[in-house]
Order: structure tokens, then C-alpha cells, then sequence
């Protein structure tokens, strides 16, 4: 739970990583084979690793954009989201897991911290707050967990 005295807050940082309504991030990355991390399951797009490196690349390129005052959009849609099917080297999924669970912690940070969430992120266009990107970054990450848990069945790598 959060320690913010605001509920609304303190669904905010829930909703980042919780696991009332389905699988959480920690669950759904822990215990895949490492030999399984870049294999692609019949009837799924997607790897393990891509899923888990789109997850880390969209919520990192949400934070800095809800950080840094110089944030300007360089990533193109849909190439530079997904990576290759597999992990460049050994240490590329412990480095995913953790960076993504680095700024899932900021992100809660900014859903307790962040003076107005109603106010528009600066360097936003049209109606872009900081509650929009909490939600859209929780939604995000939702819709791809079912995916992570599914070609993890799929895979027979799923408990």
C-alpha cells in the first residue's frame, strides 16, 4: 500500500504493481529458463524477452517524459518498442527486470509526489496529465502481462 493519505494516490501506486484482478510483473518474469527467454511459441508474435523489453521501453520512455523537462519523443512507433526475439546476452533479462522494476518505483513516486496529477505534463500536446500516464502506463503493462503469461504456457514454462 501506499503511504499517501490520498486514495487516489494510494490506488495509484497500488495499481502500478498489484495483483488483485491478474498476475503481477514479479510473477509473470520469475522462473523462466534462460532458454526460453527468446523463444517464440506457435500462434504468438512475441517472445518472452520482446514482451519484457516493450514493457521496459514504453514505461521508461512514459517516466522520462513525465520527468524531464527535456524530454523530446525520438523513438519511432513500432520499431524502436520491440526488440529482436531474443536477449543480446545472459545478463540482458536480470538487467530488464530490474531496470523495470527501477522505474515502476519512480512512477509511484510520481503518483505520490507530483504536486497537481490533473495538470498537463509540459511537454505533453493536448490533454496528456500525469494521471493519464499512470493509467495508461498500468494499462499497458496489464494488457502485456496477460501476454508474458500466455506464452509462458504456451511455452510450457509456466508453473
Amino acid at each position: 500500500m501506499s503511504d499517501s493519505p490520498d486514495p487516489l494516490r494510494a490506488q495509484l501506486v497500488r495499481i502500478l504493481d498489484w495483483e488483485e484482478s491478474h498476475v503481477g510483473f514479479d510473477k509473470a518474469v520469475d522462473g523462466i529458463p534462460a532458454g526460453t527467454r527468446g523463444a517464440q511459441a506457435h500462434g504468438f508474435e512475441h517472445s518472452p524477452w520482446q514482451l519484457l523489453e516493450h514493457m521496459r521501453l514504453a514505461q521508461e520512455d512514459i517516466l522520462d517524459f513525465c520527468v524531464n523537462p527535456k524530454y523530446v519523443h525520438e523513438l519511432k512507433w513500432p520499431d524502436d518498442y520491440w526488440p529482436t526475439p531474443a536477449p543480446p546476452d545472459a545478463k540482458a533479462w536480470g538487467a530488464g527486470v530490474a531496470a523495470f522494476k527501477a522505474d515502476r518505483e519512480k512512477l509511484k513516486g510520481l503518483a505520490r509526489d507530483q504536486k497537481d496529477l490533473f495538470a498537463l505534463v509540459p511537454t505533453g500536446k493536448g490533454q496528456q496529465t500525469y494521471i493519464r500516464a499512470i493509467l495508461l502506463i498500468a494499462d499497458h503493462n496489464s494488457y502485456h502481462l496477460g501476454q508474458l503469461v500466455a506464452v509462458r504456457r504456451a511455452l510450457g514454462a509456466w508453473k
